[in-house]
């Protein structure tokens, strides 16, 4: 698995467990711990974005000023898909 995949595999991880973190806040509120490990995916998802986004251009073209060109010569998924063969 190339650098760019597994980054993005890691920034997929920390997302879903903030939404999940989330969702059982919803219900548990109080829960101190379960907030500490919300803040802290939180700030590792924004640590390996910005990473991702240094190296390889933005995860999706709003994310940057310069969208229009760095979101066009990012590599298309079919491109990707060839690196690895």
């Amino acid at each position: 698995m190339s650098e760019r995949q597994n980054l993005m595999r890691e920034i997929a991880e920390y997302d879903f467990a903030i939404v999940e973190l989330n969702l059982y806040l919803d219900t548990h509120p109080n829960d101190y711990m379960a907030k500490q490990r919300l803040s802290d995916c939180e700030h590792k998802s924004r640590k390996l974005r910005a990473e991702y986004e240094e190296k390889f251009g933005p995860i999706i073209f709003r994310d940057s000023p310069d969208t229009r060109m760095m979101w066009i010569k990012s590599p298309w998924p079919w491109d990707i898909c060839q690196e690895d063969n």
